[in-house]
């Protein structure tokens, strides 16, 4: 059973939110891909961002993502056709 403080408008489990958080901190993971895969919009995502984290590492992630352009589909290079690294996750 989901926490109040962690349970959202869109009812995600911890896991969810767990994995929001992990593609909200990749520099390669775009806000559009987080509302397509869970329906939150990036201002949602940084009000998640906001409560899930302390002050200091809210402030160096906001620090991180704005005006990063991976971050938003649009103002992505044509060439950058993935969200993530080609060796970022380990397949056996």
């Amino acid at each position: 059973m989901q926490t109040p403080q962690s349970q959202t408008k869109h009812n995600l489990t911890e896991s969810e939110l767990s994995r929001i958080i992990e593609m909200a901190w990749e520099d390669r993971t775009p806000f559009e891909a987080i509302a397509a895969l869970y329906g939150l919009n990036e201002s949602e995502v940084i009000a998640l961002m906001r409560r899930s984290m302390k002050r200091s590492s809210f402030k160096m992630w906001r620090k991180r993502v704005s005006g990063r352009k991976t971050k938003h589909q649009a103002l992505r290079a044509p060439d950058v056709q993935r969200a993530y690294c080609s060796t970022q996750y380990k397949r056996q």
